[in-house]
């Protein structure tokens, strides 16, 4: 009888600091935002409890271990998400499209220091996950998991982004984090475990000799970070991250990366060439029709990227001071000073590490350089397009992308010699204030 006594009262005191914590929160959010922190639903754990006690008995000792285990869970996660708040974490999302140099770009985070907890391409799990369970793409739902496991993991909760992640990590270890290499954090100490010889790692960290990627590991070292940076090309559109500024325990800063639409599909054509062999029969025939499959996909891509630049640059009350929109020409021509005013945009250290990786990584030679390298000789490269795209692609793009291209201070050209001559800039100055 007084075991019985003694659990039950356990759980009516974890029931009353989860309430009295979830009044804080709500308290808390009625201040900040309009959207509260979802709270900890009325648990029916304790209804089924109360059941058992009604009929005269509990299922067992380890059930109820477990179950007053995973509320301590709940509770801990609510407060770790308000220490979120009180400590004043930053949380960075660099947002671009495929071939626009965001690898590059995101290194300027992935460099700053111990401070920073950087991911690469989260929500590559999320699209091949989703792809290979319906075969198509359902960007409703795309939208939706994006921005969940977005917001999960700047409070470094790797819980919704493991049930993406294929095959699925046995007790929180995985072996397929995709391009776990290009994140600092995830391939020094604490994460990095001791090296298993018999375990084979699909995408193995470069700089040192790792076991299997443990996410909870992960998780705690990203909790003592200051800064947290996420890049993706997988967000369509700005305004459904909309959730995450309204989330009071974030403080959500969004870098919207674009690039000359005829430069991205120049470059595109070299490294996804299988896909692109519509455009390269385009360059030698004639009559390629604007309502052509391929034309609408980069017309769609093109609007949706417009549209989110539209929205950052109006600055609405929930993006006011959050949005800021770079071109990649300009970072590659001005890197130094691009880069401190992205840090001064974020309010993050601009430290030396990362002015001598820039340093290093704007000037490399020929043989460091590659299709996903980071390593560029940037003034060089920026201009390199222009001798590899026929100018009948290049008026093409300029036919489906214009809007976009006005936007971003991209100059049209109208003939191979305009398109060829380094003389004449295609690129118009604009600090988008």
């Amino acid at each position: 009888m007084r075991f019985k006594y003694t659990i039950s009262l356990v759980f009516i005191a974890a029931f009353v600091i989860i309430e009295k914590q979830n009044n804080i929160i709500s308290r808390v959010s009625d201040k900040l935002t309009r959207r509260q922190i979802p709270r900890i639903p009325e648990p029916s754990n304790f209804s089924r409890l109360a059941l058992l006690k009604q009929h005269g008995s509990y299922a067992s000792l380890s059930k109820l271990d477990s179950e007053f285990k995973h509320l301590k869970r709940r509770l801990d996660n609510y407060t770790k998400k308000m220490d979120n708040l009180q400590r004043g974490k930053k949380h960075i999302i660099l947002m671009a499209s495929t071939r626009t140099g965001s690898s590059f770009v995101g290194q300027f985070f992935n460099q700053q220091g111990k401070n920073m907890f950087y991911l690469y391409e989260p929500l590559w799990h999320v699209d091949t996950m989703l792809m290979l369970k319906t075969g198509q793409t359902n960007q409703s739902a795309l939208a939706k998991a994006h921005r969940d496991v977005l917001q999960e993991l700047l409070l470094c909760d790797f819980t919704l982004l493991e049930s993406f992640i294929q095959p699925h990590p046995k007790n929180h270890i995985t072996t397929t984090l995709f391009r776990r290499e290009s994140s600092k954090s995830l391939c020094e100490k604490p994460v990095c475990s001791p090296f298993v010889k018999q375990v084979v790692e699909r995408y193995p960290c470069n700089t040192r000799l790792c076991g299997p990627l443990n996410l909870t590991l992960a998780s705690k070292s990203c909790h003592q970070k200051e800064y947290r940076a996420i890049k993706t090309v997988r967000v369509r559109q700005l305004g459904n991250l909309r959730p995450l500024v309204e989330n009071p325990s974030l403080d959500v800063k969004f870098i919207q990366l674009v690039r000359d639409p005829r430069a991205v599909l120049a470059s595109r054509m070299v490294a996804f060439s299988a896909k692109y062999k519509n455009w390269k029969k385009w360059a030698v025939n004639t009559g390629v029709s604007l309502h052509d499959v391929e034309l609408k996909k980069l017309k769609a891509n093109c609007d949706e990227i417009r549209a989110s630049a539209e929205l950052g640059l109006k600055q609405p009350d929930w993006l006011q001071r959050r949005y800021m929109l770079v071109r990649y020409e300009d970072i590659a021509r001005y890197p130094m000073q691009k880069a401190a005013e992205m840090y001064g945009f974020t309010g993050i250290p601009f430290t030396p590490q990362v002015k001598q990786w820039i340093l290093k990584n704007t000037q490399a030679s020929k043989e460091a350089r590659g299709v996903y390298s980071t390593q560029k000789n940037s003034a060089e490269h920026v201009e390199k397009w222009r001798f590899s795209i026929p100018f009948k692609l290049a008026k093409i793009v300029q036919q489906v992308c214009g809007s976009a291209m006005k936007l971003f201070g991209y100059r049209f050209v109208s003939n191979e010699t305009m398109l060829t001559d380094k003389s004449i800039s295609l690129i118009e100055e604009n600090n988008f204030k």
